[in-house]
Parts: structure tokens; C-alpha cells; sequence
């Protein structure tokens, strides 16, 4: 099948919820009068990114109004939205929404939570515990926020368990300037885009924001990656962007049956040798 996607890359104002839904409205409306299918967000969108101790403060439940404004949206307009959840149980995680037909179809809480360098999030939020690929109107969808995607078998086990489009949303900060005069951050995200999308065999959908926080700043450079390693559509570096493209489940098939990796995965020995490395190297 066919569809249209779109990637906002914006900029979010630090812990300014309504501001930044605003901003998002805005975006979604824009989207749906152009026809989109699809829209997909950054990491953290409804909050930025260095929130820190007002994590509590920024925190949407299932019942806020702002949830349930997005998913009168997404009646409309399939939506991925990156916010603080809080659970009942009063924890706190770094989280992406998946919304379709006024229901949430799924929620991703990011699994790896950076704590070095310039990131603290271990300290603020709680990780999350599954990795689950989820049945969508365009076929089968995995998300993965920010780090999740710097841990290869986080990808591998969103391919196996199904995923033909890979929806990867982040705070990437701009680091490190290569000879080219591009930042090094940027460099190997896009590697690591084409590499997933060509080993895997599907779509990666990457969603950065952009801007400034405290100083730091944040590259954009959203992108679509095709199943064959090759790039779709490509945002702007730096400055808030809006990219749209249509994709076909056919140049997955295609890809899936010139490379079938995915059909030739002997996940039996994964599993076997994982449960060896665990203890021989992991139990007292």
C-alpha cells in the first residue's frame, strides 16, 4: 500500500506544554489539509529536552487534555508525539505515542536512558522494560527513542518481531566537527539510519528536533530512509523543517526478497547464545 508521511522538526520551548501543543496543532492541521497520512514528531516534543526536576510538572497522564486533544486529532491524522508519561504508579518516562483513530495504539517508553556526558536522564526518569513492534493501518511499526537506536539489538528485535517501518524520534545534540565541516553527531546518525534500514529491510522514519537549550543545540537533519540504504527525503540542518514523501510497502517486499535476511535469521541461536553469554558473564 501506499501512504503519506510527514516529519515536523521543530523546536520546542523548554517546559511549555501549551505553547508547544499550540505549535503542534498548528503543524497537524497544516497536515491534514495537505492529505497526510502520517505525521511524526520528535523526542520530548510537548516538553524539550533538559527538563530535569520539572519532570513531575511537564508529566501527561492517559487523561489529560492534552492527550485527548491529540487523539481527537488523530480521528484524522495518524500521529507519533513525544511527551513525559506519568503512570499510576507515579513513575515518570521518557515516551512516545503512537495515535490512530482516536485510540492509542501503542506507547514506546525509551529503554535507554543516557546518563554521561552532557545527559542526566537516569536520574529524572524511569526506563522503560519492552521493545514491541504494533499492528498500524499502513502495516507493522516499531518506535525507538534516541539512544534505543545506538543499541543494535533494539533494532533487531523491532525487525524480528515484525517491523516493515522503523520510527526513531530524538533530542540529538550537535557534537563533535568532522573534516567536512559536519558535525560528527550527524554523521553517524545517518550511517546508522542507512545501515538499519539496508540490513533490516524496511523504512526508517527519523525525527530530530532542532533549536537551542541552555546552550546546546539540536540538528535536525530529519530523514527517510528507503529499505534499500537510500535516502528519501532529507530536512534541513539546524532550523525547524517540514518534510513529506508517500512510501510503498513494495520497495520492502522488493528489498526482502533480493536480500532476505530477515527470512534467514536463525533467531533459535540468537537466543541460545545469548542465554550462554548471560552465564557465563552475567551471574554470580
Amino acid at each position: 500500500m501506499k501512504f503519506s508521511v510527514a516529519l515536523a522538526q521543530i523546536s520546542p520551548t523548554l517546559g511549555n506544554l501549551e505553547k508547544n501543543m499550540e505549535k503542534c496543532a498548528r503543524i497537524i492541521e497544516q497536515a491534514i489539509r495537505d492529505r497526510i497520512d502520517l505525521l511524526v514528531f520528535p523526542e520530548l516534543t510537548l516538553t524539550g529536552y533538559f527538563i530535569k526536576d520539572i519532570v513531575a510538572s511537564v508529566a501527561i497522564t492517559l487523561d489529560s487534555p492534552i492527550l485527548q486533544r491529540l487523539l481527537d486529532y488523530s480521528k484524522r491524522i495518524s500521529i507519533v508525539i513525544g511527551a513525559v508519561e506519568e503512570t499510576p504508579d507515579f513513575k515518570f518516562y521518557n515516551a512516545a505515542f503512537y495515535l490512530e483513530g482516536g485510540k492509542i495504539l501503542h506507547i514506546h517508553r525509551k529503554v535507554y536512558l543516557p546518563t554521561y556526558g552532557l545527559f542526566d536522564e537516569h536520574r529524572y526518569l524511569a526506563a522503560g522494560n519492552k521493545i514491541r513492534a504494533f499492528d498500524t493501518r499502513f502495516g507493522r511499526v516499531g518506535i525507538l527513542i534516541c539512544e534505543d537506536l545506538w543499541h543494535p539489538t533494539a533494532v533487531a528485535i523491532t525487525a524480528l518481531d515484525g517491523a516493515h517501518y522503523l520510527i526513531g524520534i530524538s533530542c540529538s545534540p550537535g557534537r563533535g566537527i568532522e573534516a567536512s565541516d559536519r558535525l560528527g553527531s550527524s554523521i553517524t546518525w545517518e550511517r546508522l539510519n542507512r545501515t538499519y534500514a539496508q540490513v533490516y529491510s524496511l523504512y526508517v522514519l527519523y525525527c530530530n528536533r532542532t533549536g537551542f537549550e541552555d546552550g546546546i543545540n539540536f540538528w535536525g537533519g530529519s530523514e527517510i530512509i528507503s529499505p534499500s540504504g537510500e535516502q528519501v527525503i532529507k530536512a534541513l540542518y539546524i532550523q525547524e523543517d517540514f518534510i513529506h514523501t508517500t512510501l510503498n510497502d513494495r520497495a520492502i517486499r522488493r528489498e526482502r526478497i533480493i536480500t532476505p535476511l530477515i527470512r534467514d535469521e536463525q533467531l533459535h541461536l540468537t537466543i541460545q547464545e545469548l542465554e550462554r553469554i548471560y552465564r557465563e558473564r552475567f551471574e554470580d
